[in-house]
């Protein structure tokens, strides 16, 4: 695998992986971690309706949906480090507010910081690959990337267990604090810039809504742009009650961690099996795959939990979300590819835009699955449902469309 700029005179293949991976995983740490830490938010910052307490995972998606669509513009003007920096900076003012947080409003002011700023790493480092790559092989570095970034996933929960064992829940943001420290220093001195100044885009509001309208007319990026937003909506109402669900409902208690980092597992294992695969397959036929398989596992598993008044046995559960987050870990790297594709000569703008999109999207059907919570997993199941079927149609109104076009 060669890096097709300067890129390689400074780093290898692999550090470049790992570091863009570590700069996308801010934002998986940044949520996974909290989740164990939700109750005694809560409790201490006198939040009244328990479920509301979701709004400290569900606001930070509502952040980087916000910060994306301002940093791929930036970064397609003054270049991809500057643009990735400043997001570590409105970061790390996100957590010092949430660490000195007085109240309930005060702390989802600095998550929706921390948000905005995460974008900025975490967009901007995609255009950054796709300044380097293209297609299959823009694929497969992605799914290496996203194996990396999940082991954040399994372990973050447990990291957030054991800062609340030994301190207060605001010592996590203090981790995350000094995380963004060595980032930024290991990103400045062994990163260089993949955007040239001639390839560089003035910024203007004009040019923006011009770029925008021609993004929107590309039916295969609005298409999977619209794709990710209905899957990945069931996701996000996943990772907002997740906490209720084994903490809670399952009585699993410290035993949390172990379970979601589990399912965490079943992701990164497809993205790396994804990796082979999508060389051989192609990333339409896998995702295509991967988003019938959603919608095959969903629709039965619905009825039963539904026989079972909720509560299905924790073995079935688990069973039905492994194979289900499998499949996600197909659609995670693929999807996000296929939209780019058409984009390269806007890569920043196109990144920002597909990420603010779908993640506006998805926060909206996020909120909705989560806080419909009543103590089963119905309202979860039957997100996935709808929100899966919903994308398979959209998957196949834009494939039609290319074939048409074809």
């Amino acid at each position: 695998m060669n890096l097709k700029t300067s890129n390689t005179n400074r780093q290898s293949p692999g550090e470049f992986i790992i570091l863009i991976a570590l700069i996308i995983s801010l934002v998986a740490l940044s949520i996974d971690a909290m989740l164990p830490a939700l109750p005694m938010i809560a409790a201490d910052l006198g939040v009244q309706r328990i479920n509301d307490s979701q709004y400290v995972i569900s606001i930070f998606f509502a952040g980087m949906a916000l910060g994306q669509i301002f940093f791929g513009p930036l970064s397609d003007s003054i270049g991809r480090r500057p643009a990735i920096i400043s997001g570590f900076a409105l970061f790390g003012l996100g957590c010092l507010l949430s660490i000195f947080a007085i109240n309930f409003e005060q702390m989802l002011l600095g998550r929706l910081l921390q948000g905005a700023g995460a974008a900025g790493p975490r967009i901007v480092s995609i255009a950054l690959v796709r300044d380097q790559f293209t297609g299959r092989e823009m694929a497969r570095v992605m799914s290496f990337v996203m194996t990396v970034f999940i082991l954040v996933p399994v372990f973050a929960p447990a990291l957030g267990q054991l800062v609340l064992m030994l301190a207060d829940w605001r010592f996590i943001y203090v981790i995350f604090l000094l995380l963004v420290v060595i980032l930024v220093l290991w990103f400045w001195m062994r990163q260089p810039e993949t955007l040239v100044p001639e390839q560089r885009v003035h910024f203007s509001f004009a040019q923006l809504f011009q770029d925008v309208g021609a993004i929107c007319r590309i039916r295969s990026s609005l298409g999977y742009t619209l794709a990710m937003g209905f899957i990945f909506g069931g996701f996000i109402g996943y990772l907002s009650s997740s906490q209720q669900i084994f903490q809670v409902q399952y009585q699993l208690h410290d035993l949390f961690p172990i379970y979601f980092g589990v399912l965490a597992c079943s992701i990164g294992f497809a993205s790396l099996c994804n990796a082979g695969l999508v060389m051989r397959f192609g990333m339409r036929r896998l995702s295509n795959y991967a988003m019938i398989g959603i919608c095959l596992l969903s629709v039965p598993f619905l009825l039963i939990v539904i026989v079972q008044d909720g509560h299905p046995p924790l073995f079935q559960l688990m069973a039905y979300l492994l194979a289900l987050f499998f499949c996600f870990g197909i659609l995670f790297g693929n999807l996000n590819a296929l939209a780019m594709e058409p984009l390269g000569h806007i890569a920043g703008l196109g990144s920002a835009l597909i990420g603010s999109v779908s993640t506006l999207m998805s926060v909206g059907f996020g909120v909705v699955v989560a806080n419909a919570y009543d103590q089963t997993v119905i309202p979860l199941v039957a997100g996935f449902v709808m929100l899966g079927l919903a994308g398979l149609v959209t998957m196949r109104w834009t494939e039609a469309g290319q074939v048409t076009a074809g």
